[in-house]
């Protein structure tokens, strides 16, 4: 029988770790291993871990939800497991979800994925899984063309030997939809979602049109930055990847001139350092720094604001063109 191995990585969550592990227990179909990767919590996670017997522990600094998974499943990969269930902290596993999953397995290699169900009324999809909005809607055993991974995602290790892990340098937001299509699309693998193997999450409130607070918003960088790298995974053609980036930045401009109440402008200058640091494709903007940025740009008056906003504008639009032509000349 192949080894089935389920890794959870977490960071400063406990109460809902132990839910999901104790979820991970009761599974019909029992594992052959628990991994938690602990993202260097400040509570009490990692003793609580520690204490249980049954669970292996990585610890490491905060490297984001990438980092966790990069970390889990190469670990879970160099010790010979055949098949590696990942899930975040905040969501957990019905009772036979495994075993309906491997059910679903016919030998074809596939992205398997479990039905993300609103954990609060246990029916409602909480994220669009086709024209479904929930389970009483679902006419089929198999979804096909759609999961929502680090959910209940199950990868066989023939698929990390395709496609590789998530990479550490996205930290959250788009890594795993990177990840996703750098499964699907780049590699040609088929991603499913099975109807009857349910992961309780909670629902997500989040939208771009939601007023966000300036000072505290260091998610949106990665949310804007990684989307470069979404689009790269998801299309081969890189202009056409190009294009569909830059139609994305003129949306979410667009967005934030709509529906944004507070710091309108500081928000259009602060776009536009992340678009300018996917194009330099930089990762070295870490959560202290994005905060710290944004904080101190708290006090910027209204012309530093659109003077920001034109200079990284202008530096976001010609940076790929200057690259190009730099490129070109040195293999002139």
């Amino acid at each position: 029988m192949e080894k089935v191995i389920a890794v959870v990585v977490t960071y400063n969550r406990k109460a809902l770790l132990t839910e999901c592990i104790a979820a991970l227990r009761n599974q019909t179909r029992p594992l052959d291993a628990i991994l938690v990767v602990n993202n260097g919590s400040t509570d009490d996670t990692e003793e609580w871990v520690s204490s249980q017997k049954d669970l292996v522990l990585i610890n490491q600094k905060n490297v984001g939800s990438s980092g966790g998974f990069s970390t889990g499943i190469s670990w879970a990969y160099e010790n010979n497991f055949s098949w590696i269930w990942c899930m975040d902290d905040d969501g957990y596993p019905k009772e036979d979800a495994l075993e309906k999953l491997l059910d679903a397995d016919d030998g074809c290699l596939r992205l398997l994925n479990c039905a993300v169900i609103d954990k609060a009324d246990k029916k409602s999809f909480v994220w669009k899984t086709q024209h479904y909005k929930n389970l009483d809607d679902v006419d089929c055993k198999i979804i096909e063309g759609i999961g929502h991974p680090f959910n209940g995602t199950l990868l066989h290790r023939r698929i990390v030997e395709r496609a590789g892990v998530p990479k550490p340098k996205y930290f959250l937001w788009g890594d795993e939809t990177e990840y996703y299509y750098r499964i699907v699309k780049s590699n040609d693998i088929p991603v499913c979602t099975v109807a009857d193997s349910i992961h309780y999450h909670p629902a997500t409130a989040f939208s771009i049109k939601n007023d966000w607070d300036y000072s505290s918003g260091w998610k949106m960088y990665y949310y804007i930055r990684n989307r470069f790298f979404i689009h790269q995974a998801k299309f081969n053609n890189k202009a056409l990847a190009l294009l569909h980036y830059y139609c994305f930045i003129v949306a979410f401009t667009g967005v934030v001139m709509l529906y944004q109440k507070t710091d309108k402008l500081k928000k259009l200058s602060f776009i536009m350092w992340p678009v300018t640091d996917a194009f330099n494709r930089n990762f070295e903007a870490t959560p202290p720094v994005i905060l710290s940025k944004l904080k101190a740009n708290e006090t910027f008056s209204l012309t530093g604001s659109i003077n920001g906003y034109l200079r990284n504008t202008w530096s976001a639009i010609f940076t790929p063109i200057a690259t190009t032509r730099g490129r070109r000349a040195a293999n002139a």
